[in-house]
This record gives C-alpha cells, structure tokens and sequence, in this order.
C-alpha cells in the first residue's frame, strides 16, 4: 500500500480543548500529521485519510512533547471557534470543560 504524509501547522490564539487530549491546550502553533493511503485500482490517484495526529507539549517537561490522534472535525471545530469565539477557551464540538 502506498501511502503519504502530510504536514500542516495550525495557530490558536486561545487556549482550546480538542476530544481524545486529556488537557486544556495553551494557545500556540501545532503541527498537525496526516497519513493518508492510496487506493488502489481506479484510473485516477485518490488517497484516504487513515489517521490525523497532533503534537502538544509535554505534561512533565516544556521540551517535550506528545502526539494525540484526533478527529479533524473537531480540529477544525475548535480552529473555527477560536477565531469567533469570545471565551477564554476554544471549545471543540462536545464542548467539553
């Protein structure tokens, strides 16, 4: 199977809470990893999404850091309310306190 990896960096300007991360994450630029694979046997190139990670910082150490798979609906959720979202924390869509 082939597959491929993608990379993007996404900017919080507030705290926020994404489902499957045990914490409130400080505001801050994440980079998000996206493995995706081939399918195979069409005409045409298509890739599918088979997981979605996030690094954070370490609970036990500021240089360390953790990788938390999520869904990217709710990154993209809690993306959309820290840019519209007047309260002090970004809440992904369970709204999760």
């Amino acid at each position: 199977m082939i597959t491929r990896t993608r990379q993007k960096t996404w900017k919080f300007a507030k705290a926020f809470r994404l489902r499957g991360v045990d914490r409130i994450l400080p505001a801050g630029e994440y980079q998000v990893t996206t493995d995706e694979e081939l399918v195979e046997g069409l005409s045409f190139p298509v890739y599918r999404r088979v997981g979605t990670m996030i690094l954070v910082p370490g609970q036990k150490s500021s240089s360390s850091l953790e990788m938390f798979v999520i869904n990217p609906a709710d990154l993209k959720t809690a993306h959309e309310n820290d840019a519209s979202c007047s309260e002090d924390i970004a809440l992904a869509p369970d709204r999760v306190r």
